[in-house]
């Protein structure tokens, strides 16, 4: 028989054993990261009425994976990136998250477009400490409340009219100011932006129109607008809400100043409208690219995306590039033992840069997880976005 000092010792030393090897295992053992991959996500309309977007996305994110695998990964790691379709469906986009958080394994979900389809599939993602690493959504709920899982780059679509519309007014010498907006919690953040930045300049909204998600004729609506002698209409529309809109009052020879946000810049909108567009305003972060672009690095970009996937660029090709390009920077700079604490300390650590396409230089911190408020306004000008401001901050407030 044993004495009990040595049964004592014994249990004290397996103990310590099984203490140290439960450490090293789950130091070992971090969800989308092995010794060499980082497993990433996104979700996007890839058979739905967003497709043509979520394509696009899709591409640009595969393109700068490519580009970083080759040039031997983030920290000796190979980026996978696992995709989902929506098909811009809410319930759909939740069943996304799961399988890539608990069939993929995946680290963090990348720009994924939707602001219902965000808010679908954050709690799950959330639930398996699974990052939401810059969502193509401008509504407030992906950065607010704070969340270590939780980083935005768009600013509300109520601080991008808040920017505009002072801007607009004082530039043009405006006043009768106007609102066509959807009948859905966009349009109603549109409509509160576009109250707040008309009481900072001590004006009143002279009219408003609405409509339905689907609709098609806007002609009541434009015909209640014209009626009202509106000199700038504010627009709470996507693409081809907008292409219809606009073209129906070019049609009936009312040509007030029209703005809108981020939901409906993209080439699409003066490539499928034509030369009806010209004179429309877009509010932005990054900038559509052309093959004419003024900047070689831009030129060069679009040609070699047009050789990788046999088409143009969007914008929302610029903005899965882009943001697949931050992901890896951050993960480079947490470390070769990558977790999500050291990947948020890196984010919160670093102030990244403006890039090529001139987006605004992005931080984010503990308390404010979006890491820019900065916009800049376009117009279509000869069938072709041209900026007409620099970065602009929103007014306070």
């Amino acid at each position: 028989m044993k004495p009990k000092h040595k049964i004592a010792a014994g249990r004290w030393l397996c103990a310590i054993l099984v203490c140290w090897l439960g450490v090293a295992y789950s130091a070992q053992v971090v969800q989308g990261v092995s010794k060499s991959e980082i497993d990433i996500g996104t979700i996007q309309d890839l058979s739905g009425p967003m497709s043509v977007f979520g394509k696009q996305l899709r591409n640009g994110l595969k393109m700068r994976a490519e580009e970083i695998n080759d040039q031997g990964g983030v920290n000796g790691r190979r980026l996978k990136l696992f995709i989902e379709d929506s098909s811009n469906d809410p319930k759909r986009a939740a069943l996304a998250a799961e399988r890539l958080a608990l069939t993929d394994h995946v680290f963090a979900i990348l720009a994924h477009m939707g602001a219902a389809q965000n808010l679908a599939a954050m709690p799950v993602e959330f639930k398996h400490n699974v990052i939401n690493f810059l969502p193509l959504s401008a509504t407030p709920e992906v950065y607010e409340p704070p969340s270590r899982l939780k980083m935005a780059f768009w600013p509300s679509y109520s601080d991008q009219v808040r920017t505009a519309i002072p801007y607009l007014v004082g530039q043009k010498k405006l006043q009768r100011v106007c609102l066509l907006y959807e009948d859905d919690a966009f349009g109603e953040e549109v409509l509160r932006g576009t109250q707040a930045a008309l009481r900072s300049l001590n004006l009143g909204l002279v009219e408003k129109a609405s409509f339905r998600s689907g609709e098609t004729n806007f002609a009541p609506q434009i015909a209640k607008l014209r009626l009202a002698s509106c000199e700038l209409v504010v627009l709470a529309t996507v693409v081809s809400e907008t292409v219809a809109a606009v073209g129906e009052a070019r049609k009936d020879g009312f040509n007030p100043d029209f703005v809108g946000t981020s939901a409906l810049y993209s080439a699409v909108v003066h490539t499928v409208g034509g030369k009806a567009m010209d004179g429309l305003y877009g509010v932005h972060t990054v900038s559509q690219p052309y093959a004419d672009d003024a900047s070689k690095l831009v030129r060069d970009w679009t040609a070699a995306y047009r050789v990788r996937f046999h088409e143009d660029p969007g914008v929302f090709a610029v903005y899965g590039y882009a943001i697949m390009d931050l992901f890896a920077k951050a993960a480079a700079k947490a470390g070769p033992s990558l977790t999500v604490a050291r990947f948020n300390a890196a984010m919160e650590a670093t102030t990244f840069p403006r890039d090529m396409f001139g987006s605004p230089e992005f931080h984010i911190t503990a308390t404010d997880r979006l890491g820019s408020r900065k916009v800049r306004i376009s117009q279509i000008i000869n069938s072709k976005w041209v900026p007409v401001s620099t970065l602009l901050d929103p007014p306070p407030g």
